[in-house]
């Protein structure tokens, strides 16, 4: 009888847990589910009383072939590939190294360079946005790839992460793979690099989507459409083109959104167990 009661109990948890999951889950998906429904809807539809997610009238093609009619869909595709692309190497190439340093290099000013990057991450972007334009501007870098990027090659967040995962490496890999006579250079080549891939897959994500999304910056030093992002586009599209038709909006939205949900769902599982093995040493 104990033995019906503790099967019981443990179903109800589990179904407890499994409906709490599940409401979270619809809560955060939500807008997403909402803007899938948007981008099927006519006009009439969409300006309606009542809610309703299922068109009532189909207009999936009218409001994509709009999308990618109306605004230079894969210019600002291309443009977003490409500064994410070019942020995220720059990123990589310069927080390993400094990551490594603090990490497994002995040195009077290790301790003073922890407590900037620490300092570092309470520095927004919006603090530093007004000289970095007035700096662009007086060198003619405006309406380009370098200001777009070159703001972002440094990450404190990217050398935090890797400064985390680096103190979980072994010390001792570390010195044999000096006594093999190995540089600094290449145990970071060689030896940290290929076992830091968890970790550079997280930094990936958290790198590609932040830039991928973002419109503040964009939105101050681009004003020529040639060098538009995915959001600044969007802009343009709802501004100068689409009106209130947010059918066709919506669609673009949905095209742009999509390379973000199937990277993520390709590296989900580098992307938790670089986060998990980040975390278990600090």
């Amino acid at each position: 009888m104990s033995r019906t009661a503790t099967l019981s109990s443990f179903s109800a948890a589990r179904i407890a847990r499994l409906s709490i999951l599940t409401l979270g889950a619809l809560v955060f998906l939500a807008p997403y589910i909402f803007m899938v429904s948007t981008a099927g809807k006519s006009q009439s539809d969409i300006f309606t009383a009542s809610l309703n997610l299922v068109p009532q009238h189909w207009f999936y093609v009218q409001n994509f072939a709009k999308a990618l009619s109306r605004v230079s869909m894969g210019r600002l595709l291309l443009n977003g590939v490409v500064v994410c692309a070019l942020i995220l190497v720059f990123q990589v190439a310069i927080a390993i190294p400094c990551a490594y340093a603090m990490a497994k290099l002995r040195f009077r000013a290790a301790r003073a360079m922890v407590v900037l990057v620490m300092l570092g991450l309470l520095v927004p972007i919006h603090a530093t946005a007004l000289p970095l334009y007035v700096a662009f501007d007086r060198l003619g870098g405006l309406n380009s790839y370098v200001s777009l990027v070159a703001p972002f090659t440094i990450s404190v967040f990217g050398i935090f992460l890797f400064l985390q995962f680096f103190r979980s490496i072994p010390d001792d890999l570390i010195h044999a793979a000096r006594l093999d006579g190995m540089s600094e250079l290449g145990i970071i080549a060689r030896v940290v690099v290929p076992n830091a891939w968890p970790a550079v897959t997280a930094f990936a994500i958290f790198s590609v989507v932040a830039h991928w999304n973002d419109l503040y910056w964009p939105l101050i030093v681009v004003s020529n459409q040639a060098y538009a992002t995915p959001p600044l586009g969007l802009l343009y599209f709802r501004a100068a083109e689409a009106g209130d038709d947010y059918g066709a909006l919506m669609a673009a939205t949905l095209i742009i959104t999509l390379p973000l949900v199937a990277v993520f769902l390709l590296a989900q599982k580098r992307f938790v167990e670089g986060i998990t093995m980040t975390g278990l040493k600090g």
